[in-house]
């Protein structure tokens, strides 16, 4: 009787589970549909998966080209496409300036908050993922002018330092002796060179790869799969607190704990006099810069944001610097007249570098309009961040240029890859590397209408953001391009190995490339 009455029990349970499985399973699908329908951005065109689901998006992320598939979606359905449930992203240039204005109102959304950091179940955020305007400008407030072209300036000294070495390294590895002739992986000394430098200008120390020539402690491995990591969880932020911010077991990616020891390592060695034999006071870094901001904003600045500050160093100021100084070292290469031009312009102030150092100065290399116009081609062609630079449509909502209404609440953006190939902008030949746009060749053109031209142009430019979160470290990063750059064109001669193999790229917020394999020999 005990095992009938259990018996029934069981199937009594069973029948139970799968009913209210069941039901679960068609009241979702119901809010799903119910959703979508209520919409009010259901009339927008876009793929008929991102209209139901983030895992749409996510999945393109996952492939690493996901700015491609973006703007081949544009070219299909036009300047406005939905590519989430409550995401809509704009290929309409002469909205920048209401979305990424300098007032703050459409503020970042949680898609940011993936860089953030926990500690002691408290999440820390940073200047990139702070989202509320107020507290992001009482953060940079004490440091913004560290990061101006005039407070930049002064690190050129420690930036020369890492050049030079960069040049004794390639030459040791790769022209002097029997390594004559040897293949040079230059994306990645490149690389090396920039995380170096961030080392070297933030604390008067390099970190380390070009001396060793390698990811030595692992730090560039783990910064890429964070960032894989960051760009994957932003499609859906929720994730994010299940994995890296799980309240009970963190589950998330590779911290960057070695960023975090050297930052703590330091800042400790600066306060208690020990980094006296690389550190001189009357060579300033970052790090001095910090702790002046310490005793000059003691109510914002405590060593927690002197922590966050050199972090911000650490982990932005390198990938996107090499990113841009191989784009324009590759398109640049592959071009053959463009290289010949190049190189004329550089090699023709020889009588200005001849009395220089080594490094070539950055009020000589700065001023070469080619090299410029290289540079700014090569961040159009392939910035170094190409994902929708999303955020929330403030209160009043945002009426688009055709008419369309979009409401308050959803998300908007543009992806600084899909704008650069805007047509009414950069003209027909907007997928073609062209360094003569950004100049007056054009003898038909006048002054008036150059300028003109320049300022759609500048207008339009996403390389670094825009507004009030344009990217901090712009001025340091053009810095190290255009010395770097005009210094290995004036001393070396260099040339692809494989001009007809292009490169390999992945797009995780950061758009990496690898395969800029070239040959180096003293210049001829």
């Amino acid at each position: 009787m005990d095992s009938f009455l259990f018996l029934a029990l069981d199937y009594s349970l069973r029948g139970f589970a799968v009913s209210l499985f069941g039901t679960l399973w068609i009241a979702l699908v119901f809010w799903y549909l119910a959703t979508y329908l209520i919409s009010p951005l259901r009339k927008i065109p876009g793929p008929f998966l991102a209209g139901w689901t983030n895992l749409w998006r996510m999945y393109h992320v996952t492939q690493g080209q996901s700015q491609v598939v973006l703007h081949e979606l544009h070219q299909k359905y036009g300047p406005v496409v939905r590519i989430a449930p409550n995401v809509v992203d704009l290929d309409l240039p002469e909205m920048i300036k209401t979305i990424y204005n300098t007032k703050g109102d459409y503020r970042k959304t949680e898609f940011y908050h993936g860089s953030s950091a926990k500690s002691n179940g408290r999440i820390i955020y940073n200047l990139f993922s702070e989202c509320d305007p107020d507290i992001h400008a009482q953060q940079k407030r004490p440091i913004a002018k560290y990061y101006s072209l005039t407070g930049v300036l002064p690190l050129e000294p420690h930036i020369d330092e890492v050049i030079n070495y960069l040049c004794q390294r390639l030459e040791e590895e790769f022209i002097n002796g029997l390594n004559a002739g040897i293949t040079c992986k230059l994306d990645q000394w490149l690389l090396f060179y920039t995380w170096d430098v961030v080392g070297q200008a933030t604390f008067s120390e390099p970190i380390g790869y070009l001396k060793n020539g390698f990811d030595f402690d692992g730090t560039i491995a783990i910064s890429d799969t964070a960032m894989d990591y960051f760009s994957l969880v932003g499609q859906l932020p929720v994730l994010d607190h299940l994995l890296d911010k799980n309240p009970i077991y963190r589950i998330g990616p590779p911290a960057f704990g070695n960023i975090t020891n050297i930052s703590i390592t330091h800042l400790l060695d600066r306060l208690q006099g020990k980094d006296t034999s690389y550190h001189d006071a009357n060579k300033p870094d970052f790090l001095d810069r910090f702790i002046d901001a310490k005793d000059k904003y003691p109510d914002i600045v405590d060593d927690s944001q002197i922590i966050s500050y050199l972090m911000i160093n650490m982990i932005a100021g390198a990938d996107t610097t090499a990113i841009t100084l191989n784009a324009a070292i590759y398109f640049a290469l592959k071009d053959r007249r463009v290289w010949a031009r190049l190189q004329k312009e550089i090699r023709a102030c020889q009588s200005s570098l001849d009395a220089a150092p080594s490094a070539v100065p950055y009020n000589i290399a700065s001023a070469l309009p080619y090299l410029n116009a290289v540079v700014r081609e090569a961040m159009r062609m392939h910035p170094g961040v190409a994902m929708t630079l999303e955020r929330y449509v403030p209160p009043g909502g945002l009426t688009l240029p055709n008419g369309q209404y979009i409401p308050q609440g959803s998300i908007v953006g543009m992806n600084p890859y899909v704008i650069a190939r805007n047509r009414s902008v950069w003209g027909e030949d907007s997928d073609v590397f062209r360094p003569e746009r950004w100049l007056r060749d054009d003898s038909q053109e006048s002054e008036e209408e150059f300028q003109a031209r320049l300022r759609l142009m500048n207008n339009s430019d996403l390389a670094f953001g825009a507004g009030s979160r344009i990217c901090i470290g712009r001025n340091l990063g053009l810095l190290e391009v255009y010395k770097v750059m005009a210094t290995l064109i004036s001393r070396y001669d260099i040339e692809l190995a494989h001009p007809h193999r292009d490169w390999k790229t992945h797009n995780s917020f950061f758009v990496r490339q690898e395969g800029i394999n070239v040959k180096l020999s003293r210049r001829s």
